[in-house]
């Protein structure tokens, strides 16, 4: 039966490779997608009991296989797979070892390396440290080493992890806060002697404004004279915030003071001007009626400086105290222009002899100088004054849109009891810095606006800011509640007639009404955007918004390439629906387009453009340039680096020096000037709102 069974298995088998097709497996089409061999290098261990045993680690990307000629008398080389490495005992001597590198491709790279084979102990052992804020890297070299072990000082295992390296070539570690470390170095040859040395080193960026103490990338060290001690610690309000201690002991000079950062100051200078002369500081003083002076001086002269005192007003309590450097306290040495101020000094209860009193400090921060309002309003500009004025009992406060968290609005109230008039000033009484130039024919605001309810009417009135007589003033009714929505207001169809629309008049101020006309019951609106409608809303002109239903026919020229999009990224400063797309593909490096817009470009009053980038990087470069309708010869530009990737950010272009005696009715867009394109997310930028301020 056995037997049977064996004979009818036999039969099977045969059946089965008789029905077996044979099949052809000769595309090889899928080698052309594989790389060529590439970044070759190695890394050889040494035995220390003077046997010369070397084991040789070759490495490399889209390597298959490795030749190894080990630069003795050995004629032929060694081979060794990706992964693996191989040993040779060597005799002392200096050897070139040779690496080539197999691709599955076909293709060859080879690389050399030095080994020195010595039994003695190294000898001459130099390192070099350089420091790139937390990234430090490390080279070696010696007499009669193998190679090198570094070990970075910053682990508190033992033993302590080590990355090798050889002559010639470094190794690099990231730290992962700031300060000093020990960096050990051990030389290794052949024998069992070892070499090694130390360095002390400094890891950090250097320290730059605003100064907080909560960042482990900067470098905190302080310098401390007259008597004082400085140190990081913890906030005694907020377990959560360090800030810099400072005690001004027994004994201690009434002139003793602490330099924020080292003697070499701030990484850029202090931009203090005559007319942007202030700066900001935090400050939990155990006592009040305590004098804080704040020094700036260039780091290089110390006799150019300028100092200001300020004087405490609480005890063990934080507070904000503010420096203004035009009211220096001796009035000499003046604030000057010229002077480049990157290093700042506190002198903590100044004037008085040290008595173990304890200060903290946080936040230290330039000052811009607000500049006066003006439109389109935003409320996103940190250098604009965006204060407001109410009256008949409104309320109006700084907010964040109810939509979108990223974006600064204005509240404001109507409560209990206020007036059926009751309203809000943009701005200060002395309203806008230029004026709005409403024509008969341009004669239109906007205002977005965020409603409880719809039906309720908003008025907007515009006047000169001398003479509120010369006024004109409409309404718009909401047609949304709790909802974004955009009022149109037409001065040419003011509510009553009375006054008219006046081009002759200066209308440089501008007031709303929420539910005009209606005594305060409580209700709340969000606001923003307060627009001037600029040309015929039919005409393509700045500002350049991509809403509606207008034709922007951009004009693509060596690779750029505009459309008009649906916004796909609704967040931060830009929620509109649609926005300017430029994908840059392969051409020239000056790939860009241009719009050609119905009427010349206004420069007689307003000479900075604002345009709103969405850039997959920081630091690409925008290009916005104007040029006249026939003559392209006739032009100006501007060129900025984005300073932020992945986020929408306003960019802004100085025209200030243009020429007005020319006419201007293009606009060019050139995004990454000097490089090629791919066509790829990293060369897609978005853009929108360009606007003439």
């Amino acid at each position: 039966m056995k037997t049977i069974r064996y004979f009818l298995s036999i039969a099977l088998l045969v059946a089965v490779l008789a029905g077996c097709k044979k099949e052809s497996f000769d595309d090889t089409s899928f080698v052309n997608g594989i790389s060529s061999p590439d970044k070759l290098s190695v890394m050889f261990n040494i035995t220390q009991d003077n046997t010369g045993l070397v084991t040789i680690i070759p490495n490399g990307e889209g390597v298959a296989s490795y030749d190894i000629y080990l630069g003795d008398a050995t004629a032929e080389p060694v081979k060794v797979n990706a992964g693996q490495s191989t040993q040779h005992n060597y005799a002392e001597g200096v050897y070139t070892v040779k690496i080539v590198g197999h691709g599955l491709n076909g293709e060859t790279t080879e690389t050399t390396q030095q080994l020195t084979v010595s039994f003695k102990a190294p000898e001459d052992l130099q390192i070099t440290p350089v420091i790139n804020g937390l990234n430090v890297s490390v080279s070696a070299k010696a007499s009669f080493e193998t190679l090198f072990r570094v070990y970075w000082g910053d682990s508190s295992t033992e033993p302590e992890p080590f990355d090798p390296v050889l002559e010639g070539q470094s190794v690099a570690h990231n730290y992962a806060s700031a300060g000093e470390y020990t960096i050990r170095v051990v030389a290794l040859s052949g024998g069992a002697a070892t070499t090694e040395t130390t360095q002390t080193i400094k890891v950090g960026k250097q320290l730059d404004l605003p100064v907080g103490f909560d960042d482990p990338n900067f470098d905190y060290t302080m310098s401390n004279f007259g008597g004082n001690i400085s140190s990081i610690e913890t906030d005694p309000a907020d377990a959560g915030n360090k800030v810099l201690k400072v005690v001004k002991p027994g004994g201690a000079e009434v002139w003793a003071g602490t330099t924020l950062g080292t003697a070499n100051g701030f990484a850029t200078p202090v931009p203090l001007k005559i007319n942007n002369s202030k700066m900001s500081m935090r400050i939990y003083s155990p006592a009040a009626g305590l004098t804080i002076k704040l020094k700036l001086e260039d780091h290089t002269t110390s006799a150019n400086s300028v100092e200001t005192d300020a004087v405490t007003t609480k005890a063990n309590a934080w507070e904000t105290l503010t420096f203004d450097f035009n009211n220096n306290s001796a009035g000499t040495p003046a604030l000057n222009n010229a002077t480049v101020y990157d290093k700042a000094s506190v002198f903590f209860d100044f004037g008085a002899t040290g008595s173990g009193k304890t200060f903290y400090m946080d936040d230290l921060k330039f000052v811009p100088s607000l500049t006066q309002i003006d439109l389109p309003v935003t409320f996103d500009v940190p250098t604009v004054n965006y204060t407001t004025t109410d009256f008949g009992n409104n309320q109006t406060v700084d907010a964040v849109d109810p939509t979108n968290a990223a974006n600064k609005v204005k509240l404001t109230t109507k409560p209990n009891g206020a007036e059926t008039w009751a309203g809000t000033t943009i701005g200060t009484p002395a309203g806008f810095a230029s004026r709005i130039p409403l024509t008969a024919a341009k004669s239109k605001m906007t205002v977005r606006v965020y409603s409880p309810a719809a039906g309720l009417t908003i008025k907007l009135k515009v006047e000169e800011h001398g003479n509120g007589a010369n006024s004109v003033e409409t309404d718009a009714v909401t047609t949304k509640a709790n909802a974004w929505e955009t009022l149109t207001f037409d001065f040419n169809n003011n509510s009553s007639g009375t006054p008219a629309l006046n081009p002759a008049f200066n209308y440089d101020k501008a007031s709303l009404f929420f539910d005009f006309n209606v005594a305060g019951n409580g209700k709340q609106f969000y606001w923003d955007d307060v627009m001037f409608v600029s040309g015929d809303p039919t005409s393509v002109d700045i500002p350049l918004s991509f809403e509606g239903s207008l034709n922007y026919a951009f004009t693509d020229f060596e690779g750029g390439n505009v459309t008009i999009v649906d916004n796909p990224h609704k967040t931060g400063i830009n929620t509109s629906d649609k926005v300017g797309r430029m994908i840059k593909f392969a051409g020239q490096t000056y790939g860009g387009s241009v719009l050609s817009l119905d009427h010349p470009i206004d420069f007689s009053t307003k000479k900075t453009f604002k345009m709103k980038v969405y850039s997959p990087r920081v630091g690409a470069k925008v290009l916005l340039k104007v040029e006249n309708l026939t003559n392209g010869g006739i032009s100006f530009e501007k060129e900025v680096l984005t300073t932020q990737a992945n986020t929408w950010e306003d960019l802004t272009f100085d025209y200030s020096a243009i020429n007005t005696a020319n006419s201007y009715q293009k606009v060019v867009l050139i995004f990454d000037n000097g490089t090629s394109g791919d066509g790829s997310a990293n060369f897609t930028w978005f853009f929108d709102d360009i606007t003439l301020n």
